[in-house]
């Protein structure tokens, strides 16, 4: 098994989910999943996070765990919260799209409020 992350790698492209299989029985189920914004994130700031939260939260201890500056591990933070801010945005903005498509008829007030929910 390996290490999937967002990024195809032949055009560099956003990669989506589109099938989910059980390990145990085999079960598949295909679809377009939504996918949570710490996966939309780059490998590095993934592993990022996953050091800071090991560290519990302490800049100074994810900084030696990464053998950089204070500073350095403070730009990376501050990088990785306006990506993540980006990243709420256009989760709104893809809910305000599924709101002004069940305005408009285009698709049912239940399947809006599925794909809503699975933001």
């Amino acid at each position: 098994m390996s290490f999937i992350h967002n990024q195809c790698g032949y055009c560099g492209a956003s990669m989506r989910i589109t099938r989910l299989t059980c390990d145990d029985c085999r079960f598949a189920h295909a679809g377009d999943f939504y996918t949570p914004r710490l996966y939309r994130l780059a490998p590095e700031e993934q592993r990022f996070i996953e050091l800071f939260v090991l560290a519990s939260g302490s800049l100074k201890q994810t900084a030696e765990l990464l053998e950089v500056s204070y500073p350095t591990v403070r730009g990376r933070l501050d990088k990785l919260i306006a990506h993540l801010e980006d990243e709420k945005r256009a989760d709104e903005s893809r809910k305000q799209k599924i709101l002004d498509d069940i305005d408009a008829g285009r698709i049912s007030a239940k399947h809006g409020t599925r794909m809503i929910d699975a933001i």
